[in-house]
This record gives structure tokens, C-alpha cells and sequence, in this order.
């Protein structure tokens, strides 16, 4: 009876080692066959390798599914691993169509999670990918090719209108960018970033230094690492939008000694708003204020704030005799007050994990915006979403995990999700307004309107359906699992900003000059305000709706209550 035993296992294990020696076989000509497929129709000549000749051999078993799922979410897989992942993933990996608020919300979450990847093909603060020839100064381009500078110091000289393109970023691009806010220079780095200002950085370099080329429009120098490429504005590309003007802030009392509380000044007859507002802007000042034939140039202050402008009348006199009055003319000068604008990942690793945690559609990105240009650091998010990447969000880059971010964006509700972090800044918008501006979003991106045929049809009844109930829950979740918070409305903060981003700013534990939270004020909108038509129907809500969701209010309200904090505004409930 022992040999028979005996010979059926000598027979597995030899079965056994047959099987691992053809898994791996397999392995290596899948492999072998992935990296020669990224080498078909690449030009002859020196390249650096694509994102798929780069891949180690654990991206590849990754691709193919023999890695866990879960190192998707590894903080120690670096993102071009992952990105490499998603290239290799094929079609049936990709979510199905269909409205997205039908699916369950855990995998409409896993899905924004994962949409970053497919929105970057590249990484700007790595390797140029140079092609045989070295990238030129851009001949399409209206402006004048200044030189290679450096980017390196601690005070970035073009520090106005920041943003990102990692997909179509060219040089007319940045200079429209620029032009449109009436800076005389638009600077280029790593292929990606765009940044303007109105007087040249210090240090020049040799052209090579600037070494990348564009991430859409190739053979055209955009700078590189540290490294930026500067052009001088001449005038609007055609088919680029307007110029923008200047904005009437009001009319106030000037200070006492004007000479002193303002920075910059001009004096000349006939002085008009045009020339003054020209004359400020080329100083790069956000407020040009008039009085008579005095033209002044300054920053908000705590002295000057714009909170007490007067009656505009007081303003209206004759130019002789308002020379001598206390009351000028301020105005909003096309530029941006810069004084706020710098901004970095925390130098060592934060001990305290916050959370800005919200309901979809309830103004988190704003509130980042504010949170960013208050404390000079970058924010993180659970959903890398690429484009508030591009538009300056730095921190949708990094992973939400790696504490170099001020604080992390999250619209998650469990509790081992809310448990993970040490503290949460909770912020709650009318579900009314939330609603809305997520089904916006949803239809039309971060900045546009869903159209009337939207909000006509079965998508619209659906949405409210399955979305009003998560707007109370998240709430009750975070009330109920959340170790520390701070409850912040998004009406409080539009009505009192300063006092609320300060509330805020101290709950982050960052100490804030006075001076930038003014700042931030005079920049609170940012780039997010929504562009095109609004729908024709302005009470999109059924009387259905209205009563589902004024349970929810009642129910949020009282559980607010129930957790010492003040309850909803009353204006969350249509009167």
C-alpha cells in the first residue's frame, strides 16, 4: 500500500513544479510581448523610454491581476506604477456606461479614485522626453523669447495666474493666460506649468537648461525643472477672450497720510481710471484707487480692507475740490494680489491627519482654494482628480496618504473611512444648492451648466432620489465617527469669510498674517465660478422632492443639536 502512496505523490509534485514552471513561462512571454508592443512605431534615434519600457516586472504581473487590488491604494506604489497599471488594463476593466448616480456611491467613489490615472500621460517634474532634436523656442507664438531663467529661489518673480496643463499645455496657451490678466511676461516649466508676471526673474540660465518640451505642442521649449522659459506678452492670440477690465470696488475715506499708507503713486492732470488702473497693474498691484488727478497704488490692509465703503455720492464731486476731499474711487485692477499665491508641501510630515470632508457638490474645492492661499499649503484628496490638478491644486498629485498636505479631501461616509483620520473639518451646504451643483458637475464638469434636456429627463428625479439620502448621512457619520471636528457652513463662509477661514486656519494649527487672509479675500473666488447659460427653470425641485428632503434637514438639524453644535440655517427649508 506504501508504494502506490508513494508514487502518487512523487507524481503531484512533479505536477506541482511543471505547473509553477509554465505559469512563469507565461508570465515572461506576456511580458515580452507588452514591452515590445510600446517599442512599435517609435522614429529611429535617441528616445527616453515611454511609460511602458519602464515598467518593472511587478507592473506587469500587477497588469495581468496576480497583485492584489489593494496596491492601487499603497502609498508605497508610486504613481507611475500605477499609471503604467492602467495602460496595461484593458477594456474590461474600465467601468460601464450608464449614469454614474444609478451605480452604488462606493463605486462611484473607487471610480473618481481611479480617474486620475487616465488623465496623465506623463509626470512634469520628471525626465524630459526629448525626441532626436532639442526643443526650440515656440515660432508659432506671437510674443518675444526672452531666455532660460531660474525658478529656484525662495521668491518666485512670476508668482500671478498659476496653473497646469499636463495634456495641452503650449506656449500661446500660457501667453493668452497671461495676457488676458494683463501681465507683460507668461514663464513655461517642465513642460506643464504656466505663471505671468510683469517683471523678469533675476538669474539667467543657458539654453539647454530649458530641456522640456510642451506638453502640447512639441519641439517648443517650456522650461524645465526649476528651469523657466520666458516669453514677453505681445497682444492676445486670435479668438482668445477679452481682456479683462477693471472692477469699481467703491467709494471710500482715504487715510490719513496717503503718502505713507500706500505703496506706489502717480500724479498727472486728467488722470483716468484707465491710466490709472494701467499704471498699477504694470506695478503689479491688485487696487488702483483715484482722487482727482492722485492715482494710488496698494494692497488690501487691515487699515484699507474694503469692508466700509461709504455712500458712492461722496465720491462724485468735481475734480479740483475732491483733490482736496477724504474720499476716493477704488478699483479692482486686472491682476492678482499675488501676496498669497505662493504655495508648498509641509517640509516634514504631519503628526495630526485632518480631513476636509463634505458632501459632493457642497463647495470642498472652494473651500481648498481658500484653505491653500490661507496657509501657503497644498491639500490633498482621496480621488486624484485631474483637472483640479490643472488648474493649481498641486496636492491632487501626491498620495492622500503621505501627510505632506494641509489637510485631504474626501466626500466618504464610512466608518472605517472616517476612523483613519485624526480630526475633520465638516463642511455642510443647503442640499438644495448641493444637489444642483453636483448634478452640474456631473453633466458638465466643474465649470459649466447641465443643459435643459438634463434636467427634463428621468436623470434628474433619479439623482435626487439616490443622492438625498447621502447628504444626510455623511453628515450623521462624521457627527457620529469623526474624533475631532469642526463644523463649518458654507453660507457662514460666504458671508464672513475672513472671520470663518480664520476659525478654520486655527483648527489646522497654522498661524496666518492678517495680510494674506485679505488677500485671500480679494482672490476668494479663484477659478471656479461656473461659466455659460443657467437652465430656464430656476425651482427644478418637485413638491415629492421637497418633502424628502426636508426630512433629511430635520434630521441633520437635530443631530447637529444633539452634538452641542448650532443647528442648520433656517434657510436650508424653502419658506
Amino acid at each position: 500500500m506504501a508504494k502506490p502512496f508513494f508514487r502518487l505523490q512523487k507524481f503531484l509534485r512533479r505536477t506541482q513544479f511543471l505547473l509553477f514552471f509554465l505559469t512563469a513561462a507565461y508570465l515572461m512571454t506576456g511580458s515580452l510581448l507588452l514591452l515590445q508592443r510600446a517599442r512599435v512605431g517609435l522614429p529611429p534615434g535617441p528616445r527616453a523610454p515611454g511609460p511602458l519600457q519602464a515598467l518593472p516586472v511587478a507592473a506587469v504581473a500587477l497588469g495581468v491581476g496576480l497583485l492584489d487590488s489593494r496596491a492601487l491604494h499603497d502609498p508605497r506604489v508610486s504613481p507611475e506604477l500605477l499609471l503604467g497599471v492602467d495602460v496595461l488594463r484593458g477594456p474590461l476593466a474600465r467601468p460601464r456606461p450608464g449614469p454614474r448616480w444609478l451605480r452604488s456611491r462606493n463605486s462611484e467613489l473607487r471610480q473618481l479614485r481611479r480617474r486620475w490615472f487616465h488623465h496623465f500621460k506623463g509626470d512634469p517634474q520628471g525626465p524630459p522626453a526629448l525626441g532626436p532634436e532639442a526643443p526650440r523656442p515656440a515660432a508659432s507664438s506671437q510674443g518675444t523669447y526672452m531666455g532660460c531663467f531660474s525658478d529656484d529661489g525662495q521668491e518666485r518673480t512670476l508668482k500671478g495666474a498659476v496653473f497646469f496643463d499636463l495634456r495641452k499645455m503650449t506656449v500661446s496657451h500660457c501667453q493668452n493666460a497671461c495676457a488676458e490678466r494683463s501681465y507683460v511676461y507668461a514663464g513655461l516649466e517642465a513642460g506643464a506649468e504656466c505663471y505671468c508676471g510683469n517683471r523678469l526673474p533675476a538669474m539667467s540660465m543657458g539654453p539647454e537648461e530649458c530641456n522640456h518640451e510642451c506638453k502640447g505642442e512639441k519641439s517648443s521649449v517650456c522650461g524645465g525643472v526649476g528651469r523657466l522659459s520666458v516669453y514677453r506678452v505681445e497682444q492676445l492670440q486670435p479668438g482668445s477672450r477679452k481682456r479683462r477690465t477693471v472692477t469699481y470696488r467703491g467709494c471710500f475715506r482715504l487715510l490719513e497720510n496717503v503718502t505713507h499708507a500706500f505703496p506706489d503713486s502717480l500724479v498727472q492732470a486728467n488722470v483716468t481710471v484707465e491710466t490709472c488702473s494701467g499704471f498699477c497693474s504694470q506695478k503689479e498691484f491688485p487696487l488702483a484707487i483715484l482722487r482727482g488727478w492722485e492715482c494710488y497704488c496698494a494692497y488690501p490692509t487691515p487699515q484699507f480692507n474694503l469692508r466700509d465703503a461709504v455712500d458712492s455720492s461722496l465720491c462724485g464731486q468735481e475734480s479740483e475740490a475732491q483733490r482736496l476731499a477724504e474720499y476716493c474711487e477704488v478699483y479692482q485692477t486686472p491682476v492678482q494680489d499675488t501676496r498669497c499665491t505662493d504655495r508648498r508641501f509641509l517640509p516634514t510630515k504631519s503628526k495630526v491627519f485632518v480631513a476636509l470632508s463634505s458632501f459632493p457638490g457642497a463647495g470642498n474645492t472652494w473651500a481648498r482654494h481658500l484653505i491653500e492661499h490661507a496657509t501657503g499649503f497644498y491639500t490633498g484628496s482621496y480621488y486624484f482628480d485631474g483637472t483640479l490638478y490643472n488648474k493649481g491644486f498641486k496636492g491632487e498629485k501626491d498620495h492622500w496618504r503621505s501627510r505632506r498636505t494641509i489637510c485631504v479631501k474626501t466626500h466618504e461616509s464610512g466608518r472605517r473611512e472616517i476612523e483613519m483620520f485624526d480630526s475633520a473639518i465638516l463642511l455642510i451646504r443647503n442640499p438644495y444648492r448641493s444637489l444642483v451643483a453636483e448634478f452640474n458637475r456631473k453633466c458638465a464638469g466643474h465649470l459649466g451648466y447641465a443643459a435643459d434636456r438634463n434636467w427634463k429627463s428621468k436623470e434628474w428625479p433619479d439623482f435626487v432620489n439616490s443622492y438625498a439620502s447621502w447628504w444626510s448621512s455623511h453628515v450623521l457619520d462624521w457627527l457620529k465617527y469623526g474624533k475631532r471636528l469642526l463644523v463649518v457652513h458654507y453660507e457662514q463662509l460666504r458671508r464672513s469669510l475672513v472671520p470663518t477661514l480664520r476659525e478654520m486656519v486655527a483648527f489646522l494649527n497654522v498661524s496666518v498674517s492678517e495680510e494674506r487672509l485679505l488677500c485671500v479675500e480679494n482672490n476668494k473666488e479663484g477659478s471656479f465660478r461656473r461659466r455659460g447659460r443657467r437652465p430656464h427653470d430656476l425651482e427644478p425641485f418637485t413638491p415629492a422632492m421637497k418633502d424628502l428632503i426636508n426630512g433629511y434637514i430635520r434630521t441633520v438639524d437635530r443631530a447637529l443639536r444633539d452634538h452641542n453644535w448650532a443647528g442648520l440655517p433656517r434657510e436650508y427649508v424653502p419658506r
